[in-house]
């Protein structure tokens, strides 16, 4: 509720704040500034509890009480000066820092593994994503090795690994596992100690597939070449070259 999360994408931030109640703001257009006009009517403070998870979910709940209030305020001509200003910041005294709703843009999708928990993770993919990364490649010319920086977008998220496992050598280098199964994943260790699984990847201008066959066939992670001198192959898992960043 304005002032609170001004900006363009309040539903956005609401959810990514973690924030469990919101409401809806009518308010006049400021000439200059943006979300910046006088509020005719508000959700009583503090809010109703939403339990959204989605901005799809938060959006189709918020859109007919805001049609209802500007109904209302047309009926009563509450938008005729004198306006009688309905502002919860002002009325409560709060004195509390605002927060802005900016734009949503590439870096709220950059997963930073030293800080972003795995509930973080979760939840900013599900509001947000897809979420994405860059990673070194071992990239191959004739008999060079040369390392170049490759693109990983997480398109079909993660999921919370259960079972406990201490094979991770670091937080947010990833390990593929299943070298010898069917199919592989990508584990990654949160700052927080708990592990996320993404069963498929996408590197950035490939479609989506198999996590060791994406990073297998653009160099993030060794070869079938060169598994047999690598020490973990015979516990089924692959590190890939460097971490996340």
């Amino acid at each position: 509720m304005l002032p609170e999360f001004r900006g363009p994408a309040p539903l956005h931030h609401t959810l990514l704040q973690g924030r469990e109640t919101t409401g809806v703001t009518l308010q006049t257009l400021h000439p200059k500034n943006f979300d910046d006009g006088e509020i005719i009517a508000q959700t009583p403070y503090p809010g109703i509890k939403h339990g959204t998870k989605t901005v799809e979910e938060l959006r189709d709940l918020l859109a007919p009480i805001g049609a209802q209030m500007l109904v209302q305020a047309v009926k009563d001509r509450s938008f005729v000066p004198p306006i009688q200003t309905n502002d919860w910041y002002k009325n409560n005294q709060n004195t509390a820092e605002l927060t802005y709703a900016s734009k949503i843009g590439p870096k709220d999708r950059h997963v930073d593994w030293a800080t972003w928990t795995a509930s973080d993770i979760l939840r900013r993919h599900q509001i947000i994503g897809p979420l994405w990364n860059t990673t070194e490649a071992l990239v191959r010319d004739r008999d060079e090795v040369s390392k170049k920086a490759k693109r990983i977008i997480w398109d079909q998220g993660f999921r919370l690994l259960k079972e406990d496992c201490h094979l991770f050598p670091a937080t947010g280098h990833p390990i593929i596992v299943g070298l010898h199964e069917p199919t592989q994943k990508v584990y990654i260790r949160t700052c927080d100690g708990n592990v996320l699984v993404a069963d498929k990847v996408k590197i950035d201008g490939q479609t989506t597939t198999e996590a060791f066959h994406a990073a297998r066939r653009t160099g993030l992670a060794p070869v079938p070449a060169e598994l047999d001198k690598i020490q973990q192959c015979p516990h089924n898992f692959v590190a890939f070259h460097s971490q996340l960043g």
